[in-house]
């Protein structure tokens, strides 16, 4: 579950000056043990995700190649696209998307919704132009084997404090049932997030249809 400085330096492709760069000057959390750093990945995914640092998804996936790891498209098939989306704070659309969620009955959409207004007393989750990713510090995780994310279009642009200062309009919400799943489709979804074509067809209130192409043929490129 943790990184050496040199690790993250071959797998993101900078030098491990950039990296301690990152540590003593940017805010990536590190901890120091025998005199060298070391990196939860968790806390490596959700500082990339929130600095709009693009780190390659596979240094989320630990080292169990067995177990499966669900895709994306997948994902969003099971937790829907949703248009229009009423609220006009970041409570009222998260209890908006909460309620659209298929949770499993175990998991109470009212804990849910205050552990994710938790996280974001901790720091904003807005991953920039205008698009969120709210989710827990740990996964939500149920008593279901399915992941799903759901994606929603907001009626009215809402202030989630993001870095760049713009309005949210676009929120994606992860609900999975382990830890290396969450892992694995938040940097997933954030990798494919750094593509403008995508964002623009985001913008623009696509089509589930249009979406749904445009996903599965970045995944694809993230296999090659």
């Amino acid at each position: 579950m943790f990184l050496k400085i040199t690790d993250l330096a071959t797998v993101a492709g900078v030098d491990e000056k950039t990296v301690l760069h990152w540590i003593k000057n940017k805010g990536l959390p590190a901890h120091k043990q025998d005199d060298r750093y070391q990196i939860n990945r968790v806390d490596l995914l959700e500082w990339a995700t929130n600095s709009g640092i693009t780190i390659p998804p596979d240094i989320f996936a630990g080292n169990d190649e067995s177990t499966y790891r669900p895709m994306v498209s997948e994902a969003l098939l099971n937790g829907g696209i949703y248009y229009d989306l009423p609220g006009d704070t970041p409570e009222s659309a998260l209890s908006e998307v909460v309620s659209r969620l298929k949770l499993p009955p175990c998991l109470d959409p009212g804990f849910l919704l205050q552990t994710l207004l938790a996280r974001e007393a901790l720091g904003s989750t807005a991953f920039g132009n205008g698009i969120a990713i709210p989710h827990v510090r740990n996964p939500i995780v149920g008593q279901t084997n399915e992941s799903a994310i759901s994606l929603c279009f907001l009626k009215n642009p809402i202030d989630f404090d993001a870095v760049d200062g713009k309005p949210v309009t676009i929120l994606f919400t992860l609900v999975t049932p382990n830890v290396k799943a969450h892992l694995h489709l938040l940097a997933k979804l954030a990798f494919l997030l750094h593509d403008q074509k995508f964002q623009a067809l985001l913008h623009r209130h696509g089509s589930e249809a249009e979406i749904m192409k445009a996903v599965r043929t970045l995944e694809e490129t993230i296999r090659k």
